[in-house]
């Protein structure tokens, strides 16, 4: 009987350790400028069974190089770093397409901080100064496809989100109605000028003489409240003029 209950005991033993040895790690990348930091994170995140810290870095070229060798599931990243900020690493990160989801770390409670992180790509946002718990809970919040905030930044970022997301579509309505009130000619004017056309060859394109492509343009000029051509032009571009205009005009 005992032979038998220590074959069962080794066969379960093997069956748990395989099962241990098969499971796939969650990959975390720490980008930090703080080293003593940085090596504290790593411990911390270490000491979890379903995680491996496969890669450091202090600076954000090379945590960009090593997210491209290594393809982490999930990158740690400080936003106050020296030569390059966090925020523009998290943006070359997302252009990467890798699939990394990454948290941001910052010692800064900042609602626009964080608004911006979250804005650019970032699925959690994280204070340097919280419990260690709170960090291997935000990692596996982000890993099941959720957005992680803390308790106390969730209801701030929130509320910031909707008075900017309020105050952009003020502005995106001001800049619509200024566009809405030109005639369709004077928007086929406003695209010609915008792809770089002078007058005469506006007029040519147009089957319209010289003098009515002034008359259109002094019309562009007061209905955009614009001075001159090339403020017309840039307001046109900034306000996405062209991206929702199709030329139908042969160029």
């Amino acid at each position: 009987m005992n032979n038998v209950g220590h074959g069962i005991t080794g066969s379960a033993s093997v069956y748990m350790r395989r099962e241990t040895e098969f499971t796939k790690k969650v990959k975390v990348i720490l980008v930090d400028d703080n080293y003593d930091h940085l090596m504290g994170i790593r411990e911390l995140i270490n000491m979890e069974t379903n995680f491996d810290v496969i890669a450091t870095a202090t600076n954000v070229n090379l945590a960009i190089n090593l997210i491209k060798r290594y393809q982490p599931d999930i990158v740690l990243m400080d936003i106050n770093m020296p030569e390059k900020d966090g925020l523009t690493a998290i943006s070359e990160i997302e252009r990467l397409e890798t699939g990394a989801k990454i948290i941001a770390l910052t010692g800064y409670d900042d609602s626009d901080l964080i608004f911006r992180a979250m804005k650019i790509g970032a699925k959690g946002y994280i204070l340097k100064t919280m419990a260690s718990a709170q960090l291997i809970y935000a990692i596996e919040e982000v890993m099941q496809g959720k957005i992680y905030l803390p308790s106390g930044l969730s209801s701030r970022f929130f509320e910031y989100f909707q008075k900017t997301f309020k105050e952009e579509n003020k502005a995106a309505s001001s800049n619509e109605t200024l566009l809405q009130y030109l005639t369709q000619r004077e928007e086929e004017v406003l695209e010609l000028l915008t792809l770089g056309f002078n007058y005469k060859e506006v007029a040519n394109k147009l089957f319209i003489s010289d003098t009515t492509v002034k008359t259109h343009v002094n019309n562009i000029f007061q209905k955009l409240q614009v001075s001159d051509r090339t403020q017309a032009v840039l307001y046109a571009i900034n306000n996405g003029f062209m991206n929702r205009k199709k030329l139908k005009i042969a160029i």
